[in-house]
């Protein structure tokens, strides 16, 4: 998908935040004609990320998430700001497990400063990111490509996985829900994750708001589980306190979109 205006990223994040929106009360908002909110919702239902509807626009079908073009147009700049808290944690020389999603992608990518890093990923921005880097070395899993995510899943990654025992673990998730369950998309997803996540002295969660109460519908493991998290918004109250109550710790960045 090609780069989102300045107003396409706020009209898909006020869709994300709201489930739907009116075309009329778009235009209002910007004052813009209907016919020029229509060209930019169009262009956002063409890239997937959005679903027309009668009178306005919604989000894709439940339980589907964006392509990857277009999530990772979204809330860019709470996911960078999110990666630069995480790249301050990560010295050189170290291994890291890298997951799917676009939050890793960032984080990796600001890792400009660090040097003799071994990165092991499923996510295949993440190892085309790790391929420029004249002293890291990058190992991926064998599989099948899902080309619309750009990342590779199932029994093979987890075993992938399973071989090491690295120094951090970073990954992201597709939703938390109100208790702290940790949500993504597919089993597939999940089981991956949590197999970064049992094979790391230090995981780390990756986190922006949009995240919470967002209706991914597979569960699998606990914020509070994490040795880490980083978020661009405070954690709910008892979320906060559960964690630290545990040993976590929390980074919160303070950059929204």
């Amino acid at each position: 998908m090609a780069s989102l205006s300045e107003r396409q990223r706020d009209i898909l994040g006020r869709v994300r935040a709201a489930g739907h929106a009116e075309i009329g009360a778009l235009a209002r908002l910007y004052d813009v004609s209907p016919q020029t909110i229509r060209r930019d919702v169009n262009a956002l239902c063409a890239a997937d990320a959005l679903r027309r509807v009668h009178g306005g626009v919604e989000l894709p079908r439940q339980g589907a998430n964006l392509h990857y073009a277009s999530r990772r147009s979204l809330n860019e700049g709470a996911k960078r700001a999110i990666a630069e808290a995480f790249a301050a944690l990560i010295p050189s020389g170290v291994s890291l497990a890298a997951s799917i999603g676009t939050t890793p992608s960032y984080a990796i990518q600001a890792l400009e400063g660090q040097r003799d890093l071994t990165i092991l990923t499923n996510n295949l921005n993440v190892a085309i990111c790790a391929c420029d880097r004249e002293s890291w070395q990058v190992q991926l899993p064998g599989g099948t490509v899902r080309p619309d995510d750009r990342d590779i899943l199932g029994p093979g990654v987890e075993a992938f996985f399973a071989r090491y025992q690295v120094d951090f673990g970073v990954f992201g998730v597709g939703g938390v829900a109100e208790d702290g369950t940790l949500l993504d998309f597919t089993e597939e997803e999940v089981a991956a994750r949590r197999a970064i996540a049992g094979n790391c002295r230090r995981s780390v969660l990756l986190l922006d708001r949009t995240k919470f109460g967002r209706p991914a519908h597979v569960r699998g493991g606990h914020l509070t589980e994490v040795d880490h998290v980083i978020c661009d918004a405070p954690l709910p109250g008892a979320l906060a306190a559960a964690l630290a109550a545990r040993g976590g710790e929390m980074t919160i960045t303070g950059e929204a979109q």
